[in-house]
């Protein structure tokens, strides 16, 4: 059996009214120390946010996500975190932001490959 590593994961929630606190899942966080490893993967489900919001800006929205991808890919995408490490970005991504884009709580499992972990709770928990 291959060694299996510690990894943390949290989702991301779409809170299109703030103040409403209604919210949905549209993405998640993956970051696995022992292979220096963090992503990001989103779906948006647009039915959900107009239902909740007819007037959402999905393309704002949209951006939101995509940022969040990009500052796990490092390098330009990352903006001000391109020098940080896999564990500070993914430290910063989740830090609590009253946001329409909001990280939901840390929790952690045990994976040989976060990569599909990532894909795997995307299927498990968002789409």
């Amino acid at each position: 059996m291959s060694e299996r590593d510690v990894f943390e994961y949290a989702v991301l929630r779409v809170v299109p009214r703030v103040e409403r606190g209604e919210c949905f899942n549209a993405g998640v966080l993956v970051y696995c120390r022992a292979k220096s490893f963090v992503a990001a993967r989103t779906h948006l489900d647009e039915r959900k946010l107009l239902a909740l919001d007819p007037a959402a800006d999905v393309v704002g929205v949209q951006a939101a996500l995509r940022a969040v991808e990009g500052v796990c890919c490092g390098g330009d995408a990352a903006g001000q975190a391109a020098g940080d490490d896999a564990g500070r970005r993914f430290r910063w991504l989740i830090a609590p932001r009253s946001t329409v884009v909001q990280p939901g709580v840390v929790h952690s499992g045990l994976t040989t490959d976060p990569e599909a972990e990532v894909e795997r709770l995307l299927d498990l928990l968002v789409r």
